[in-house]
């Protein structure tokens, strides 16, 4: 019986509409980063990344947490390459939280779906080999092309949003961040705060601009 009740313990927290998102943290992402924001929100999901958990517990216990609950992940590996900053190394964060997640669904079948995003085309086969036959969703480094992507990656959702749509939460997503950026007096958006900011305002704008979604209700 105690087994049984630990067992579903781990399995009750996933919340069918949340999303984990497992992108760069850097300022020449966040273009792409509010794209994202955006096109999940556009499509009545919610992004969560580490950003959100911080706190005194091992950071890798936290990941694993965080994705437990959600029932999505996106993994855009279009920057796994060389940090200039000395001594240079590549960027392995991407990668190993896209294996976490793989051994999760392996583990729990049914339960997680995962999706892998890159700028170019094929060069993941190259970069990340295990990967063949796994679909890519390519976005040529740009917002228009991310949102893109998402309609293709998410075309089985309930709820579609058109491109013009997500084009318009998109860009009330980048205006609120300059305001969250003076508001905070901080000139990056990765951070807990700035996050759960510009979540809450995607989340608004795409209620009032995907006609789909006027009558969803938020949690």
């Amino acid at each position: 019986m105690a087994v049984r009740r630990r067992a579903a313990s781990r399995h009750s927290p996933r919340q069918p509409d949340a999303a984990f998102l497992n992108v760069p943290y850097d300022s020449k992402y966040e273009e792409l980063f509010f794209a994202f924001l955006a096109g999940l929100s556009g499509f009545a999901l919610i992004p969560h990344a580490t950003l959100e958990i911080p706190g005194s517990r091992r950071r890798l216990d936290r990941i694993v947490q965080l994705l437990r609950r959600c029932r999505y992940s996106f993994h855009d590996l279009s920057r796994v390459e060389l940090d200039p900053t000395p001594p240079a190394t590549p960027r392995f964060n991407m990668p190993f939280e896209l294996g976490l997640v793989v051994a999760l669904a392996k583990t729990q079948p049914g339960r997680h779906e995962w999706l892998v995003f890159e700028t170019r085309p094929h060069r993941i086969w190259k970069s990340l080999s295990d990967l063949a036959g796994t679909d890519e969703y390519v976005h040529g480094g740009t917002p228009l092309g991310l949102l893109r992507a998402l309609t293709n990656a998410l075309v089985r959702r309930r709820r579609q949003p058109t491109i013009a749509e997500l084009e318009e939460v998109y860009r009330d997503v980048s205006s609120y961040a300059s305001e969250i950026k003076r508001h905070l007096r901080t000139t990056s958006v990765f951070e807990a705060r700035a996050f759960r900011e510009l979540v809450a305002a995607a989340q608004r704008s795409a209620t009032r601009r995907v006609a789909a979604l006027r009558n969803v209700r938020r949690p």
